[in-house]
Parts: C-alpha cells; structure tokens; sequence
C-alpha cells in the first residue's frame, strides 16, 4: 500500500470515527477505501462495540452505577476509544450536538446516555424516524418542557427547537407554525417526571436513586383540534407535522449544512446560517438532493458523503473538537484499553477543554471550529496529547518505535517524514516543518544498529511525537 493510500484511510477514520492506531490505519488501507466505508456504515455487522462491558458491569463501581454525570461522560468516552464500530459512536455524538439536552436542567445523567443509546440505535436509519424517537425521548421531552406541554395550556418550548434547530432553521417558518406545531406535541409526556402531566408524583434522589423515566402519550391531554401548518390543514399530532417538516426542501438543506459542518469542513455557526451562505454551497445541494431523493436515510447519505470529492479533499481542514481530542490521541497512543479508576479522569480532560459532553451550553449545542480554541484550552489539549505518548509501553507508541526500528537508519528530515505519517499522515506548513527539521537536526541520523542507539532512539522517537501533538496541525482532523 503507498503513503497515499494511508494518508487517505487516515482521513477516513478521523471523520468517521475518532482516529486510529497506526495498526488499525495499516488493516484498513490492506483491505480497500470503498470496502472500509462499507464496514463502518454497517455496524450491525460487527462484533459488540465493547469486548469488556462485562468487566465494566462487573469491576467498575462509576461506570456501572452511572449515577455521577462525570461517570457518565467516562463511561462515554471509554466506549468512544475502545468501540469496534467507530462510525456508530462518531454519529451518536452528532445526534448529541444537534439534538442538545443537557444534564445542568435534567440532573439526571442517565437518562441522557439513554438517549445517546436510541442515536446508537437510529442513527443511521431514517432522520424522519429519528425525530420521531427524538420527540418520545424522555430526557428530550424533559430538556425541552414538553412534559408542561397542555391542550389547554400550550408550551412552545418544544415546537419552537424542533424548528429551528432540529429540521429547518430560522427563516423557514412563522410564529404561528410554532405554535400550530407545539399544539400536535400536546399530550406526549414522561411517567415518573418529577411532576407529572395528569397526576403528581415525584422523582427520587436520596437514597434510592432515580426513577426510571419512559415516554407516555395522553390522549385526554392532546389537542384533537384542527391545525394550519407550514401550509397544511388537518387534524394533526407529532407525527402528521414531523412528515410535514421532512417534505419540506429547508430540512434538507439545514441537515446537509450539518453534514458538512460534522463531518467535511468547519462551517459558521447555526445562529448565522441564514445571513452567511455555505462555505461549499453546491457540496450542501448535493447532500441536500440526496437526503430527499432516499427518504432521508442517513446510511445512503454518508456513502456518498464519503465517497465524494470533497470529502476526499477535505482532510485537515476541521478543528478537533475536544471529545475528538481525547479519543483520538487516546485511540492513537493505546491508552485506556481497560476499564480503570482512572477513566474519571477523561470526562475531566474534556470539560477543561471546553466540551462537556451530556451538558452542553445550551440547546443550542457547542460552537465549534475555531471557537474551541483559547489559551485554556489550548494548553490542555497539547498536555493530554503530550502525556499520552510519552509512555514507550502504551502499545501505539511501541507499535510505532517498533515500525520505525525495522525502517532502519534514516536522515533527521527522514525521520521528520515518519513520524508525521506515523501520527496520521499530517501534513505541516513550512514553517512547523522547518522548526521540527531544526529540531531533529541536532542530533542528526536517526539509528538502530547498537544498544546504545536503540534506547536513545526511541527517546528521540518519542519526543518528536510529543512535538508534533504540539503543534498547530496536530488540533486539526
């Protein structure tokens, strides 16, 4: 396989995962481009995502009781670093970003990650089918108010948010949408909400946990009236108007702008989209057309997202959120590849670097791109990607010494190359590359063939990874 080959599969992990050891680069360029994006989209067909949940369940206290929202984002990003189905994890975090609810208001952990598992479960079916799940979800139906959603008291928590973040966005739809909209959602509720629709009953705390919450619709509390929608008439319930919305050529673009924000390139912010046009506009239309040409099915979409030009030209051109970060440089070095009381420390490493995942900012999700980047956080991702491969036993370090070992004696800016490829084919500016040049040049060749050379070598080895995790192109996916 050429260099072009693993730069390439590289870039594919990295979008539709969270990166990979240089291993698992290596088997997927082994077995074709076309071929891994077919694995990946078709994650039923792979092994259980995790090898050791029973050791979880079995040895991990917080990450089988799950009662800490810290424990929660642990237990997350140990299934993002160790997942044999990367691309149903990477998607669960897109559904996450778009469809935000938060643990601050919910105080109630769990019940997100119950969430996370229904993006698990439909992600890559039809988005369609996805608000509707999204729309009975408990935690969603609590993040939202649609639990204080009433025949005779509407609340358009809900109906708004559906609109403008979850389908279409702003500029789509009018006031009275909203709340035609809110009145079809009327009814659908949560049994065990601290106070109930039709009924008090109050949720727990101390010292016998939460309450488990689940979706109920209440007939007697929807509004069976007549509702104009988007151009519509008729006798409509949450259903009728998610079906309304998807027919509607503004869900597809505002989806596809999505798509392409996630997954190709670092677009504006939501709240900007309907004054700044896309930053590829005739790549939006295309994945626009192709939601609405296949029902919006998301596995027929990412196929040819994929496998298109712009997405094949696109590596290195979105900044790492932190989740991405963490994952990945986990991914790459080897580490946290069993359950430990140090996996705490992920959700940690995350949240200082400005993603807390299960409590976004708002309904809004995160702002992304560049705006992940501040002096804080900035120092935090560079630490935690530097402490990572500084261990020469963390088996993606060793796997990396090991393969450069057996390329034998090689020249500094030779050795420069190797590594860059080694750490996801990076690809420099000329003037990070100058200064790793002058930095390897110091101590010239770089060489295996005696003792002493050996361990001095993978020292050398080790610190110009840590170097490159430092750099400007290390942030970027």
């Amino acid at each position: 396989m050429t260099k072009e080959d693993l730069a390439l599969m590289a870039h594919l992990l990295r979008r539709a995962g969270f990166g990979a050891s240089r291993q698992e680069v290596e088997r997927y360029a082994a077995q074709g481009y076309e071929a891994t994006v077919e694995e990946l989209l078709h994650p039923e067909d792979a092994p259980p995502a995790l090898e050791d949940e029973d050791l979880i369940r079995r040895y991990h206290i917080d990450q089988n009781s799950l009662i800490y929202v810290e424990s929660c984002q642990a237990y997350w990003l140990y299934r993002m670093i160790n997942t044999r189905r990367p691309l149903e994890e990477k998607l669960a975090l897109f559904w996450h970003h778009i469809f935000a609810t938060g643990y601050t208001k919910l105080n109630q952990p769990k019940a997100i990650l119950k969430q996370v598992e229904m993006f698990r479960r439909h992600g890559l079916g039809s988005f369609r089918n996805l608000l509707v799940h999204v729309s009975r979800d408990p935690a969603m139906i609590f993040w939202l108010d649609n639990k204080d959603n009433h025949k005779n008291a509407v609340n358009e928590n809900y109906g708004r948010e559906i609109l403008e973040l979850f389908s279409m966005g702003v500029g789509n739809y009018t006031e009275d949408d909203v709340r035609q909209c809110s009145r079809a959602f009327t009814g659908w509720t949560i049994r065990n909400a601290p106070l109930h629709a039709s009924r008090v009953s109050r949720d727990s705390v101390w010292p016998y946990g939460r309450l488990d919450w689940q979706f109920e619709y209440l007939p007697d509390d929807h509004d069976h009236g007549e509702k104009a929608f988007l151009g519509e008439q008729g006798n409509f319930d949450g259903e009728d108007v998610i079906d309304i919305i998807c027919a509607n050529p503004a869900t597809a673009r505002f989806l596809a702008r999505h798509l392409y924000n996630f997954f190709v390139q670092d677009e504006a912010q939501v709240p900007a989209w309907q004054t700044v046009p896309p930053r590829d506009p005739d790549a939006v239309n295309r994945l626009a057309a192709e939601l609405m040409q296949n029902d919006y099915d998301m596995r027929s979409t990412l196929r040819m997202l994929f496998n298109s030009d712009f997405f094949l030209n696109s590596a290195f051109r979105r900044v790492k959120s932190p989740v991405e970060m963490v994952v990945g440089s986990a991914r790459l070095s080897g580490s946290f590849d069993f359950p430990e009381v140090e996996d705490i420390s992920l959700g940690y490493q995350s949240n200082f670097m400005g993603q807390r995942i299960l409590d976004p900012p708002s309904v809004e999700g995160w702002h992304t791109g560049t705006e992940w980047i501040n002096t804080a956080g900035l120092v935090s991702r560079i630490n935690f990607a530097v402490d990572l491969l500084s261990d020469e036993d963390k088996p993606g370090v060793r796997y990396i010494i090991d393969s450069m070992k057996a390329k034998g004696t090689m020249s500094h800016k030779r050795f420069v190359d190797e590594c860059l490829d080694m750490l996801g084919s990076i690809e420099p500016s000329e003037r990070t590359r100058q200064e790793l040049d002058d930095h390897a040049s110091m101590l010239g060749e770089l060489r295996f063939d005696i003792n002493a050379d050996e361990s001095e070598s993978a020292r050398r080895i080790v610190e110009m990874m840590q170097l490159i995790a430092s750099t400007r192109e290390y942030q970027l996916a």
